[in-house]
């Protein structure tokens, strides 16, 4: 069992259920007459109810479920549907999409919402009476047992078998049987398992008759003298089931392991068809025992059916005791406890129940009190049998671990059902060496946002033991991604509940994107973007990144004689010496590359899938290894040789300038040349010293009022102008010894600013002239961003952040298309571990398709149990819905009456006057009122009906 959810009569969840049942608390609460019903005016009326809080209320917008579908849509239906997104949610798993073939196998309860409404509702009678297939069909699929597993299915995408299961009170129970059936026979490869009880109306007490199940005070006494009787409640649950080898293998969080199960009939061996039988339960029981390979004695509590009965309750004692003695004559070893004494009985619901409580005793390793308990029931010898009542709450003994239980739930017509289970096995993580890990949230509304936020905070707060690796390895894996997200990044579990509490832009990031497959360009820069210890903290912590990091520097070591490492990550941050070494030519290109190609294939293997590259300068090399124009070992070699080229060429310097390519021509002096065009009005001027600083003065003295912008680069060379002649010829003989093959990836030229045609990437012309070309990235960008009609991500793939400084002076369209940056500018103080992990956060936001499980690949991570989506619930109920009809019904009476006034009105005797038709409403609505109080007491008898189980 991996997974868990359910609501329950006083307690909202899981968690709250388990509150309540260790406490000791009651989900039984008195009720308020209900002044349309005469039902409390019966001597017998016991005003207690154990319903589910807001009952009516669904989520329907989240399920792509409409309002008028909703509201005739029985709600033991909508509440299971919600339980069960929330169950496979709390396994880690995204609901419509987990692996494998996933079954259901589910039953609910006699469906009391229709009664209810026919009572009032002429029109929904009407509809019934239609031919198929028109209304009577569609009400039936809302409102039918038979549908309740395939919906979950369908909403779901699940594609493994699913069965309608119904047993009466041993239904859910049953349900869970035949999943593991389903599971051993690999019918299925996870199964989601359960049942729903819910009736109306809600908040109503019953009739009490002599000798019928239901006690007269409304309250449950199992196992004690005063038992005489039950109270039916209302509760939804579901588990979530998988093979135990698949589970460990998965790292999946397990509550129990289900060892055994046994399901059975009593045949008429009893005194009539809804009676128990002493042989049948034991049957069910022994047929457990034996499929989980244990003795009796091995097991230390009994979940019972417990109605708390006399007659019903000293023969399910007289079963176990008949089944435990096949392998045990101990006495008193096995605790014995019933949650319907703090529920009452949940019916379809209550094996389920019993299931979630055990597996939640097991994990807490305490075993929750039987209330109302004073004095054994005469008629049960437990000094003599295997079972002693848990009276308080008891730390479960592990002297004989691995901790055992058994559940069962026996059903009116015979069918019992019984499982073993037994604790989970211990499963350990490996220590996470990341500094920082990232958080996901989304939902379909900032307030459910936001609510998650505030209970991912608090569960964080109050399981200080939790790993944050594995909880958010959980959130990235096993959620749905919605169109509302939020990010944090934190490097431990305070830091990210006080950032998700805050939800400041600069703690948890928040943005709203409908898009799911946003394409993704790289931008790899060019020389001037390196600096000391870029990447350092990736370098430490992410795996790919080392690999591919000394990868590079082993490749480059003979074409050196130096290891980047020792000169990028020396031991004293500030060494003067390596930095400036680190900006000659030499070594600046191939340390750039080394760093921009370790990250591009960092993304790549966190699933970030390129649809284009841009390489500025020398960073087309980066792009070139990426796409497979080259190996890698090849594009460091020919980075390292153009490095040193360019490095024994006679100096020179470089001038930036803000104008237009145009504008910039017509001044320009022919001792230099435009370099690179960056940006609509940004270019770079290239040449000898003496040139560049005359018409830097040129420009700051061109006008008084207006002086253009520039400013001198600090480079040791002339790029890209004629000063580089020299190195072409002999850089392309060393390139035509290189394989080149065709671009695996488009690549857009920043030579051209066109897509690289095939010819032109294994063109070693081409790859020698780029080096005196000038760069044309504007041009380059521009042509993906006119090619782009839709959401678009600029990823710029280098240790800084200058081509997204250059992108951000294009005609952009934010938030449609967006700039990130793999790590901080070289003056910023943040983590480029944080930074990087936020910028992966950002391309999720974004809607790149991104692989949430590679990032802790080298790990062993698990899944956790942590809070599940906060659901959005309106109500949704066939009262709201008459009322709207009467409401507008009244309306047009008014307006039909104004229009009467102003027109020539008929003989009083051909048409009733408005007082008359108000007459004939009043009365048509006591007549549905009383039709509704009439339903209201046939239900109500129902209940009473005998169950002695």
């Amino acid at each position: 069992m991996i997974g868990l959810a359910g609501r329950f009569p006083g307690a909202d969840d899981a968690s709250a259920f388990w509150d309540l049942l260790a406490r000791g608390r009651s989900g039984v609460t008195p009720v308020s007459p209900n002044p349309r019903s005469n039902l409390p005016d019966q001597p017998n009326y016991v005003g207690k109810a154990a319903v589910v809080k807001d009952a009516d209320y669904f989520d329907a917008q989240f399920f792509g479920i409409y309002p008028k579908q909703a509201i005739d849509m029985d709600p033991q239906h909508r509440l299971f549907l919600e339980i069960c997104w929330q169950a496979m949610e709390d396994a880690g798993y995204v609901p419509d999409a987990a692996p494998g073939r996933v079954g259901v196998f589910a039953g609910c309860h006699m469906n009391t919402y229709i009664f209810t409404r026919l009572a009032a509702d002429a029109e929904l009678r009407a509809a019934l009476a239609d031919s198929f297939p028109g209304g009577s069909l569609t009400a039936e699929i809302s409102n039918d047992k038979d549908y309740i597993a395939t919906r979950v299915a369908y909403q779901l995408n699940l594609r493994g078998p699913s069965v309608n299961v119904q047993s009466a009170c041993s239904t859910s129970l049953v349900a869970i049987a035949q999943a593991c059936e389903n599971l051993s026979s690999g019918a299925c490869d996870m199964a989601l398992a359960g049942g729903a009880t819910v009736t109306f109306p809600q908040q109503q007490g019953y009739l009490h008759t002599e000798d019928s199940i239901l006690s007269p005070d409304g309250t449950c006494r199992t196992f004690d003298a005063q038992a005489c009787g039950t109270i039916f409640g209302d509760g939804v649950g579901a588990v979530v089931l998988k093979r135990l080898d698949d589970a460990v293998a998965d790292c999946d969080a397990i509550y129990a392991v289900l060892r055994g199960w046994g399901v059975s009939n009593d045949g008429h061996d009893k005194r009539g068809y809804t009676a128990p039988s002493v042989s049948g339960q034991a049957s069910a029981i022994r047929r457990a025992h034996q499929r989980a390979g244990i003795t009796a004695d091995s097991i230390s509590y009994i979940e019972a059916h417990g109605t708390g009965t006399l007659v019903g309750d000293p023969i399910e004692i007289e079963a176990l005791t008949q089944a435990f003695r096949e392998t045990t004559d101990k006495t008193q070893f096995c605790r014995i406890g019933s949650l319907k004494t703090n529920v009452g009985h949940l019916d379809v619901a209550a094996g389920v129940s019993g299931v979630i409580k055990t597996a939640l005793a097991l994990q807490h390793r305490q075993l929750p009190p039987v209330l109302n308990f004073d004095s054994p029931n005469p008629k049960i010898d437990f000094a003599s049998s295997p079972f002693i009542v848990n009276t308080e709450l008891t730390d479960w003994d592990d002297s004989h671990a691995p901790r055992r239980a058994g559940v069962s739930a026996f059903g009116v017509g015979g069918t019992n059902a019984h499982v073993v289970l037994e604790q989970a096995p211990a499963l350990a993580a490996t220590a996470s060496q990341r500094p920082f890990h990232l958080i996901r949230l989304s939902a379909r509304s900032t307030a459910a946002l936001d609510e998650m936020s505030e209970d991912l905070a608090r569960h964080f707060d109050d399981h200080p033991q939790l790993d944050l690796a594995d909880a958010c390895y959980t959130l990235q894996t096993g959620r749905k991604t919605f169109r509302h997200k939020r990010i944090v990044v934190a490097a431990d579990l305070s830091e990210a509940a006080a950032a998700l509490r805050s939800r400041g832009p600069q703690q948890a990031i928040t943005a709203d994107c409908r898009a799911s497959q946003t394409p993704v360009t790289l931008l790899f820069p060019g020389q001037g973007s390196q600096h000391l210890q870029m990447a350092q903290q990736l370098y430490q912590s992410e795996p790919v990144v080392r690999q591919h990091i000394d990868a590079c520097a082993t490749a480059l070591l003979p074409h050196l004689d130096l290891d980047l490492r020792d000169l990028v990550y020396p031991d004293a941050a500030d060494d003067a010496a390596d930095a400036q070494r680190l900006h000659q030519t030499e070594i600046a290109q191939p340390a750039l590359f080394m760093v921009s190609y370790a990250l591009g294939r960092w993304w790549q293997s966190l699933g970030v899938t390129p649809g284009r590259l841009i390489g500025h300068s020398v960073g087309e090399f980066a792009a070139a290894a990426i796409a497979g124009v080259m190996s890698m070992s090849d594009a460091a070699r020919l980075v390292a040789l153009r490095g040193r080229l360019m490095q024994s060429l006679p100096s020179g310097s470089m001038l930036a300038v803000q104008l237009p390519e145009s504008q910039l021509l017509e001044m320009l002096p022919d001792a230099l040349e435009i370099a690179a065009v960056n940006g609509p009005a940004f270019c770079v001027v290239s040449g000898e010293t003496e040139a560049v600083d005359a018409f830097a003065g040129q420009l700051e003295s061109h006008s008084q009022e207006e002086p253009i912008a520039c400013r001198k680069l600090h480079t040791s060379h002339a790029f890209h102008s004629r000063m580089m002649d020299a190195a072409i010829a002999p850089f392309e003989q060393h390139v035509r010894g290189v394989s080149l093959q065709p671009p695996t990836i488009p690549i857009v030229s920043s030579v051209t600013g066109q897509t690289m045609p095939d010819a032109t990437a294994t063109d070693p012309t081409y790859w020698a002239r780029q080096i005196r070309e000038p760069v044309r990235f504007s041009a380059a960008l521009t042509n993906i961003l006119d090619a782009s009609s839709d959401n678009m991500v600029l990823l710029e793939v280098g240790p800084n952040q200058a081509l997204s400084t250059l992108a951000r002076q294009h005609d952009l369209d934010p938030p449609r298309q967006q700039i990130i940056s793999s790590l901080p500018h070289a003056k910023q103080t943040v983590s480029d571990a944080k930074f990087a992990l936020t910028s992966l956060g950002q391309l999720w936001q974004a809607g790149v398709v991104t692989d949430a499980q590679s990032i802790y690949s080298d790990e062993r991570r698990l899944r956790l149990h942590l809070p599940t989506y906060r659901f959005q619930r309106q109500r949704y109920s066939f009262e709201t819905e008459l009322q709207d009809r009467r409401e507008q019904a009244a309306a047009e009476e008014t307006a039909a009456e104004e229009t009467t006034l102003t027109e020539s009105t008929p003989p009083p005797a051909v048409q009733n006057s408005p007082a008359q038709a108000r007459r004939c409403s009043t009365i048509t609505q006591q007549v549905i009122e009383q039709q509704m109080q009439l339903m209201q007491q046939q239900i109500q008898l129902l209940k009473p009906s005998p169950k002695p189980r």
